[in-house]
């Protein structure tokens, strides 16, 4: 015999995920990734709710008389810190939140820190 379905075990369950998400993205606020672009020209640090925290430009960059050269740097140490910054958050979501979760189902941070 098929087992009754209770909505209140699954509305309790969906506290539970919506508490330690709450959880979650609090402690992602205090984490942070750094990265470099360029050996270490441009370093852009972001927090796990995927924004970007600092961005450091090597003095001696603005020394260049290539602008477009330390834009592209910047441009790529932003997205290679974004990246970073969002497995760092889906791995802390996994971590905390996948086993209350249905096996298959895909966490989905698109709405992370918004």
């Amino acid at each position: 015999m098929a087992e009754a379905f209770n909505l209140g075990e699954v509305f309790s369950k969906f506290l539970e995920v919506q508490r330690r998400l709450s959880e979650v993205q609090q402690a992602l606020s205090t984490k942070t990734v750094a990265v470099e672009a360029g050996g270490g020209m441009v370093r852009v640090t972001a927090n796990g709710l995927q924004r970007i925290t600092r961005i450091q430009v090597d003095p001696e960059a603005f020394r260049t008389e290539d602008q477009e050269v330390l834009e592209d740097l910047i441009a790529a140490g932003v997205n290679k810190a974004l990246e970073e910054a969002a497995r760092m958050a889906q791995e802390e979501m996994q971590k905390t939140i996948g086993a209350l979760l249905p096996p298959g189902l895909p966490l989905d941070l698109s709405l992370l820190g918004r």
